[in-house]
């Protein structure tokens, strides 16, 4: 609580002086996108899309997707999945990392082979790659 009204007390000064706070330069921006749900495919995907936009300008990001659940079964190869799987690849090409859970691959009896290029293996499951990449600074974000 002391540290924290030093802190306080530090920043009201420096406002009140006219001076101003620069914050350190957090380096390479970094997001991981959790998607487990069928139904929000499209979104994620077009949200990440967006997100390579906004670092159009030469700022650094780097953006994962961790894919579970029945939303894995969307990414196999093969043409009735080309509408989803063409704009992984695309994103893939900005630098997407896709994972893919090892848990659901065992549950869809799937392979990397089975999947877009690309994708690499949550080898403890994709929960805990979710959490492996957040402790290493990456933002969560569910769409």
């Amino acid at each position: 609580m002391l540290l924290r009204r030093s802190f306080l007390r530090g920043t009201m000064l420096a406002a009140a002086s006219g001076a101003s706070i620069a914050f350190a330069d957090e380096g390479e921006n970094k997001v991981v996108y959790h998607l487990d749900d069928h139904e929000r495919i499209a979104m994620a995907l077009g949200n990440i899309q967006n997100h390579f936009q906004a670092f159009d300008d030469g700022g650094k990001v780097a953006i994962a997707i961790v894919v579970i659940g029945e939303a894995l079964g969307d990414f196999r190869l093969g043409d009735e999945h080309e509408r989803t799987t063409s704009k992984l690849r695309a994103l893939v090409d900005k630098g997407l990392t896709p994972y893919a859970c090892v848990n659901t691959m065992k549950w869809l009896k799937l392979t990397l082979a089975d999947l877009e290029p690309g994708f690499q293996l949550a080898e403890k499951g994709g929960v805990v790659k979710l959490a492996e990449l957040q402790h290493r600074g990456f933002a969560y974000i569910r769409p």
